[in-house]
């Protein structure tokens, strides 16, 4: 039985001899015929399998190459080789799965990090990427046991969203429409069939018409001639504009529709001006009467009191003919009441709209996962889609925040140190020797394991924004323009050259950046009292820059209101976060963890491709 094998890490942890164990693995080398180096994954450290010479057949042994899996039964001894206590004296050997060692592309050598990117699906099985997954896997871990000590309750927000919570626009955008011929609209057209409809509808409030017995007169009409029929019989009038492109020509073919039509009333509804939406012939009404004139420049006017003529004159004209005029049109845009969501939507960018509206009523929530940022930047920092921890707060201010965000980064730190030392020694070892390689003043000043020491037993640097635009702009980097950005004055936003100058070079550890311009940050971060900065937070980490942004949240309502405002958000599209400002509000805070960074940071990887499973990143979509 498979559940029965005993896992290397814990073999070679329990330092005892005699017992009988099953051991599955691959095979990392095969010498003299005897000495298989074994690892399954639990540890970087593998366990000598020794088959005795003579005990077993050549056919078998010949098939114990580089990562052939094999099940292994044999007696635990004490080994008498260097570099392991332990060992297994095979009694049995199964070969599990054969590997062609000749074209498996990871040879027992050193490989370059850019080649091991190109076999993602294969570089979990070296050493170095061993480390980062498993202290990986205990950061995550440490996330969720942080938060469950403190009451916080975890809240899974929408991966599809219709907001932009950074407002920034980078989103990826989530549509079932179809790439050929996708439903188009156009705006003008959208308007005047808006002011047809109102008008109709106000034309019947006055004659003491109701709305509602539209359908009772319809069915008074001869209904035998088919919608598709009359769609058929007029293609020739859209054909007929589509070397055209005006209104005025429009409103000719809708004339001779209206003549076509005048007789056959079909299905009407008050509520939507689309009927049908999920085919690609449902129909909106657009209202003609004998002797309209459409013109771009004015507005929509009945010609006759209802009462004097059928209040029902009026045509519908198929959507797939709407769609053939829009292409001819400057104004057409995707017609996103077509989409599957009745809506444009995106790939969210944070949860923490979504997570405001937990704390409401939990006081205290976080959430943990994937978040998806457009943005085109190819750099050793950015990820198309990566991973964020997210708690909100009710009943915090900013001081709450900033001592919760170290309190959790220097938790998840301690954490890993604990529970993975052993990768975390093999991790700064490779990047000790990585730094050889490196001019004396490119290299860090601490090793990996005394920098995370350091950041674990000292208080973070706090500053606000306006002392540190002070710092760098009196910085000799800044005189001496090294800077790739000149820090020339107050309402820069700072780059990662600034922060990272900050932390390695002034202040040599973590930074607190708070108050922050109010027009370089969010709409929903408070406004301080000075009328020009929010309170806003950034935690700075060396060799990454930016590793936690957060803010206290604006609680008040008619200031919230008046910043949207000023940022061109709509506020109807918000009213459902808007509703936690109408109802209870209270004061309330949350930041945003990348946790790639994090990993990053403790794993000492300079690339941030290397600390996810699969990087996506601009060009790169692989596995």
């Amino acid at each position: 039985m498979f559940n029965q094998r005993t896992k290397i890490k814990q073999l070679l942890s329990s330092g005892v001899a005699g017992q009988q164990v099953t051991v599955m693995g691959w095979v990392r080398t095969f010498r003299n015929n005897q000495f298989i180096a074994l690892n399954d994954g639990s540890t970087n450290h593998n366990v000598q399998v020794v088959a005795t010479l003579g005990a077993f057949d050549e056919a078998l042994l010949k098939r114990l190459t580089t990562n052939a899996s094999i099940k292994v039964t044999g007696e635990v001894v004490s080994s008498l080789g260097k570099g392991q206590a332990l060992e297994v004296k095979a009694a049995t050997i199964e070969i599990l799965g054969d590997s062609d060692a000749e074209k498996y592309p990871l040879q027992p050598k050193k490989h370059s990090l850019e080649f091991l990117r190109e076999k993602a699906h294969l570089r979990f099985r070296t050493n170095t990427f061993g480390s980062v997954f498993r202290v990986r896997h205990s950061l995550a871990f440490a996330v969720h046991q942080f938060f469950y000590d403190k009451g916080f309750i975890y809240l899974h927000t929408p991966i599809i969203t219709a907001s932009d919570a950074e407002g920034a626009g980078e989103t990826f955008r989530v549509t079932n429409l179809p790439i050929e011929n996708p439903p188009l609209k156009n705006k003008k057209i959208d308007e005047l069939a808006d002011k047809y409809y109102l008008h109709l509808v106000n034309s019947f409030s006055k004659a003491e018409i109701s709305i509602n017995s539209v359908d009772d007169q319809i069915k008074k009409f001869d209904n035998k001639l088919t919608f598709e029929k009359i769609v058929k019989a007029t293609e020739g009038e859209i054909r007929s504009i589509r070397k055209n492109n005006n209104l005025k020509e429009l409103n000719g073919y809708f004339n001779e529709l209206y003549k076509k039509t005048k007789k056959f009333i079909f299905e009407f509804k008050e509520q939507s001006i689309y009927v049908n939406r999920r085919r690609k012939k449902a129909i909106i009404p657009i209202f003609v009467t004998e002797g309209l004139n459409i013109k771009s420049d004015s507005g929509f006017k009945w010609e006759y009191p209802v009462k004097e003529q059928s209040f029902l004159r009026f045509a519908f004209y198929n959507i797939s003919l709407v769609n053939r005029y829009n292409k001819l049109s400057n104004n057409s845009e995707l017609d996103f009441s077509m989409d599957f969501f009745g809506k444009s939507t995106n790939l969210t960018v944070s949860g923490q709209l979504e997570g405001e509206l937990g704390a409401m009523a939990f006081s205290e929530i976080y959430t943990f996962g994937p978040t998806f940022r457009a943005e085109n930047s190819n750099t050793t920092r950015h990820l198309a889609e990566f991973w964020m921890i997210e708690p909100e707060m009710a009943f915090h201010d900013l001081e709450d925040n900033m001592n919760l965000a170290e309190e959790f980064i220097k938790y998840l730190i301690r954490f890993a140190m604990e529970h993975n030392r052993e990768d975390i020694e093999f991790l700064a070892q490779r990047l000790a020797e990585e730094e050889k390689q490196l001019p004396q003043d490119k290299r860090s000043e601490l090793g990996l394991i005394e920098k995370l020491e350091f950041v674990v037993n000292n208080d973070f640097e706090r500053i606000t924004y306006t002392e540190a635009i002070e710092i760098l702009k009196e910085s000799n980097h800044n005189k001496k323009k090294k800077f790739q950005y000149p820090v020339e004055g107050w309402g820069i936003d700072l780059q990662s050259e600034h922060e990272r100058y900050l932390v390695e070079k002034h202040f040599k550890k973590p930074v607190i950046l708070t108050n922050y311009p109010k027009g370089i940050k969010a709409f929903y971060m408070r406004q301080n009292d000075d009328g020009k900065t929010v309170a806003a937070m950034d935690i700075l980490a060396p060799g990454i820059g930016e590793i936690v942004g957060g803010s206290q949240r604006e609680e008040r309502l008619d200031k919230l209101e008046q910043r949207m405002a000023e940022m061109n958000i709509p506020a109807h599209e918000l009213s459902w976060y808007l509703d936690t400002r109408r109802f209870g509000t209270v004061p309330h805070a949350g930041f945003g963890l990348g946790f790639e960074r994090v990993v990053q940071f403790v794993t000492g990887m300079t690339n941030i491709r290397d600390v996810i499973a699969f990087a996506r990143t601009p060009k790169n979509c692989e596995f």
